[in-house]
């Protein structure tokens, strides 16, 4: 993509920048939540068990990998806006065709390219975050992924609403993908366009990626996906079974989460311009910590609900940092090392989601989520790689 100075001096063109890239983190965070929240509907109506939507979600997860792969050749031929415009009609057509889908073949080959969609989506948008973090000379970042949650929790929101009024899941589903479709048109007209441009000099090698310190940043990113499948998938199994809770006290440790979350981002930025990336990911390292003994220890389900809300509090802001972080290692080569780190958020997605509940199976949900407990005393070493970029140390 087009590579900003940094100067400081926020344009109307920047402006316009941020607005398109927030609409993309939103369009795939609203579309995210609802198909996700969908997933009863779609065993229901398709006759299929947990078993079969288990491997969907996992299929999704993996071809996301893959979709995160197509990103990075597409942008560097065409430029991360194509890569992320591509991937924005990909899961608005997939939501279409699971919407309609007449049949199982039809459901599975929707959500297939969901999953490579969402990929790309993932990699582009947080590529043009980059690009458009580095123009603003300051960090921003957090703020994009802090829309991505607030736009997830809207997506929960329509899904329950829709159930409220009576409504079909097709037609909840049509009406949201089109509402992602309005977000991708706002999108495509701000983000910036071209490609990157080459590094000054004349060792082609300066632009090379440098995989030590991608392998960094990725394992501080898988560490965090880890803990938040982990919470995603079993908080409410965990309430439920272990301690309890009625089903709608029970997904309220999924609730305070997101919403904490949502408010981490938010207030991300702000902290890392005070204290720097590296202590800020140390910081919701020990906040996430503190979250998971509370609630692997609690007695009841309100405690655990509030060690829930505590990991949202702290580690949500480690993966924006992580693509912050990714921006600054190769400065010819940054569209290559955000889609590669993007790669293990879905490697962390897959095994948390597997660990937690194998784990969980083998002996209970309290010892599953030690596992999440353990890999976020890891971040706690791992941000030693959120090196601070230039404008950070000032």
């Amino acid at each position: 993509m087009t590579l900003v100075t940094g100067s400081g001096i926020v344009t109307s063109r920047l402006r316009r920048a941020r607005l398109g890239v927030a609409a993309a983190f939103a369009a795939q965070g609203f579309l995210f939540a609802v198909l996700l929240t969908h997933l009863p509907q779609f065993e229901e109506r398709h006759h299929i068990d947990d078993a079969t939507v288990t491997l969907v979600v996992l299929g999704v997860s993996l071809l996301a990998g893959v979709g995160s792969v197509v990103a990075e050749a597409i942008a560097r031929r065409h430029g991360s806006a194509v890569a992320l415009t591509v991937g924005l009609v990909t899961i608005v057509g997939a939501t279409v065709a699971v919407a309609l889908a007449p049949d199982l073949a039809v459901l599975f080959a929707g959500f297939g390219c969901y999953g490579l969609g969402v990929g790309a989506v993932d990699a582009g948008s947080n590529m043009q975050a980059v690009a458009v973090q580095r123009g603003y000379g300051r960090s921003i970042l957090t703020s994009f992924h802090a829309v991505w949650s607030g736009a997830g929790i809207l997506g929960a929101l329509w899904v329950a609403l829709g159930e409220r009024l009576g409504m079909s899941p097709a037609a909840g589903l049509l009406i949201a993908a089109a509402a992602a479709a309005v977000l991708a048109v706002v999108a495509r007209h701000g983000i910036l366009p071209g490609r990157e441009l080459p590094v000054a000099g004349p060792d082609p090698a300066a632009a090379a990626v440098p995989w030590r310190p991608v392998l960094l940043l990725g394992s501080a990113m898988a560490c965090f996906y880890v803990a938040d499948a982990g919470v995603s998938n079993w908080s409410a199994l965990y309430l439920h079974d272990l301690l309890g809770a009625a089903a709608g006290t029970a997904a309220l440790g999924f609730a305070a989460y997101q919403g904490a979350a949502l408010a981490s981002r938010a207030a991300g930025d702000h902290l890392v311009r005070r204290i720097g990336a590296v202590a800020t990911v140390r910081l919701g390292a020990f906040v996430g910590i503190g979250g998971f003994l509370l609630a692997v220890l609690a007695p009841n389900a309100g405690l655990a609900i509030a060690g829930f809300a505590l990991v949202g509090l702290g580690l949500p802001v480690v993966a924006p940092l992580c693509f912050s972080a990714a921006g600054a290692l190769a400065p010819g080569a940054t569209d290559a090392v955000v889609a590669r780190v993007n790669i293990f958020n879905y490697l962390g997605a897959v095994i948390g989601g597997v660990a937690v509940g194998a784990v969980g199976t083998i002996v209970d949900l309290r010892v599953g989520f030690v596992v999440p407990l353990v890999l976020a005393v890891a971040l706690v070493v791992l941000a030693r790689g959120f090196v601070p970029a230039p404008k950070e140390a000032r």
